[in-house]
């Protein structure tokens, strides 16, 4: 059962693995506690939930969002969703630096770009696959998840903050990316799969 040792290095990470790939056979598992921003002017929903993270030592890293607290009446209006460069919160959400950008190159291209999500019933409940990873020198483990208040209009926008952060606007919630154990994934894994086949 035990094939990965937790010195072995992966050619892609080109670096040791942390113990838990092989407690997890070769599966990093991480979690995201969402809380509204410290610094939330009046009047912006107070968004809560989790993000979710599961990635093979050799898969696309897979992301389940899930928030509540947007406004259910009304039409849903999307909201972007971002990795951003520091794990700081001593400022809410403002002391996360810009989005998580190892390559040097313009939204939205950045790993961590995620893009847009429409609640329902003020929540968003959502299965992606990411090109961020938890493995190796450019891992997100550590880094912050943020939620906009707007929409984010994919460096189309016409201007420089487009393809800086896509004019998402302020920071609604976030949290930092810890490591974890699959206990999460799993559960929240099959609730969403139940919600999804009644949908």
């Amino acid at each position: 059962r035990n094939m990965f040792h937790p010195f072995q290095s992966f050619s892609h990470t080109d670096t040791l693995l942390p113990p838990e790939v092989s407690q997890y056979n070769g599966t990093l598992y991480a979690a995201c506690k969402v809380r509204p921003s410290t610094s939330l002017p009046e009047g912006l929903p107070k968004v809560y939930g989790q993000v979710l993270f599961k990635q093979h030592s050799d898969g696309r890293l897979q992301v389940l969002l899930r928030f509540n607290g947007f406004p259910a009446e009304g039409p849903p209006e999307p909201r972007a969703v971002h990795i951003h460069q520091y794990g700081d919160l001593s400022q809410g959400c403002d002391s996360t630096g810009g989005h998580y950008n190892p390559y040097g190159v313009n939204h939205p291209k950045h790993p961590g770009d995620f893009g847009n999500f429409a609640p329902q019933q003020g929540k968003i409940n959502e299965l992606i696959e990411s090109n961020a990873t938890l493995f190796g020198g450019l891992s997100a483990l550590g880094r912050a998840v943020v939620v906009h208040e707007k929409k984010d209009d994919m460096g189309r926008g016409g201007d420089a903050g487009s393809l800086l952060h896509g004019n998402a606007g302020r920071r609604l919630a976030c949290c930092v990316i810890g490591m974890s154990s699959s206990n999460l994934w799993d559960l929240q894994h099959q609730r969403s799969a139940r919600q999804l086949r009644r949908n």
